[in-house]
């Protein structure tokens, strides 16, 4: 697999949020809005419980890439 198209995907059952490592711009704005869920020395480095659910949505429709997104797991049947 090439590591640059990596998807990852971490779940709080409300929200899975997806990261692509391939548009990733590391602009930051996920950093600085909820540095206690995004962490790049940690591993893994989203720890999508750290925050609400609605805080982890306001924050991902924030990133300038669309190297976050999210899947709305309450509409998913």
């Amino acid at each position: 697999m090439d590591k640059n198209n990596t998807i990852k995907k971490y779940s709080n059952g409300e929200i899975t949020i997806v990261w692509q490592n391939g548009l990733c711009q590391h602009a930051g704005v996920c950093v600085k809005t909820l540095p206690a869920v995004y962490n790049p020395k940690e591993k893994p480095w989203i720890k999508i419980e750290n925050a609400t659910t609605a805080e982890l949505i306001a924050q991902v429709e924030r990133c300038p890439t669309g190297a976050l997104s999210y899947i709305d797991e309450s509409k998913s049947d």
